[in-house]
């Protein structure tokens, strides 16, 4: 499997695709680039594509720290100076976002557009937290199994949990969910004590951006991707309609769709 060691850690990506430009994939909290196997398999015929594990989670090395938002895209630099990529299209969902607006407000040069997917600018609701923190509790006590019911619930819109015909996709995502190791919790604090993208920084944002919003979304509500398409330049917004948290997995097709549109 292709590692790299960078930033002091061991990454987990891979490389697929053809084309003269790069498309860089950024996945969620919890899970790993395995959720953006139809984007991939969409684009990979026009664009070199990147897919990477964040550190301490999916097939990357479970490091023993630097897992707030500042140090993950850190990664993301390093991983691209190491591929020899100056410049990508780059596209993250949820704590891909966080980091997707952190590299392309401070270093705009290495960033042609952006795609954020199901995520915020703003950090952690404060109603949210003591529950994270009591999941996160019971996570290192017991094991993620202990939690998949209210986690699914939060990860995924409830037309997808309730759809009979996809009962299959959803064992397939619980047992990915319950794969990861006890030392999630330290992704999941990374999350939860993030600091918020100033709107100041989202206005240095001036690539093309397209902002992406799952109509169910729980997690980051559609209003937290009201709130980005309002602050950084010239953003596209698109609702994805009986989609929640994780979008690229629950309506694939449409949001290969809004990209294809967004990246021609």
């Amino acid at each position: 499997m292709p590692r790299i060691h960078i930033n002091h850690t061991e990454i987990f990506y891979e490389e697929s695709g053809q084309g003269s430009e790069t498309l860089v994939f950024a996945h969620g909290l919890l899970w790993s680039s395995r959720m953006f196997a139809a984007q991939v398999a969409h684009f990979k015929d026009r664009y070199r594509i990147i897919t990477y594990d964040h550190r301490g989670q999916g097939r990357s090395t479970v490091a023993a720290g630097g897992y707030d938002m500042d140090t993950l895209t850190q990664d993301v630099l390093a991983l691209l100076d190491a591929l020899k990529v100056d410049r990508c299209h780059f596209a993250g969902l949820s704590m891909g976002g966080f980091v997707g607006l952190r590299l392309a407000s401070r270093n705009p040069e290495r960033v042609q557009s952006l795609i954020l997917m199901d995520t915020s600018a703003q950090a952690e609701p404060k109603e949210n937290i003591p529950r994270y923190r009591m999941l996160n509790r019971i996570v290192k006590m017991l094991g993620v199994w202990a939690v998949k019911r209210p986690v699914m619930k939060i990860m995924f819109g409830s037309s997808f949990l309730a759809d009979t015909e996809r009962w299959t996709l959803r064992k397939k995502w619980e047992k990915e969910l319950i794969s990861n190791h006890r030392s999630i919790t330290r992704a999941v604090e990374g999350v939860i004590e993030r600091e918020a993208v100033p709107p100041e920084a989202l206005s240095n944002i001036q690539c093309p951006t397209l902002v992406l919003v799952g109509e169910e979304d729980v997690a980051t509500v559609p209003a937290k991707s009201e709130y980005l398409a309002e602050h950084i330049p010239n953003a596209k917004l698109v609702r994805i309609p009986r989609a929640g948290h994780t979008s690229s997995v629950e309506e694939p097709e449409a949001v290969c769709e809004a990209m294809e549109a967004f990246l021609l």
